[in-house]
């Protein structure tokens, strides 16, 4: 579990995505598709094509 010291915005993306791109992919999907920057203060959650993991 991931407790933050102060308020941040968390941010669901409803289009599935690839895990196979790891954590550095999808980073750079969320700097590229959705605007925000990597160390923004914004958690983006992630659903897997399949529907059954989110990340």
């Amino acid at each position: 579990m991931i407790f933050p010291d102060q308020a941040i915005r968390i941010v669901i993306a409803t289009k599935p995505v690839d895990f196979r791109k790891g954590h550095d992919g999808l980073a750079a999907m969320a700097h590229a598709e959705l605007g925000f920057a990597p160390k923004a203060g914004v958690m983006v959650v992630f659903r897997s094509k399949r529907a059954d993991h989110v990340s």
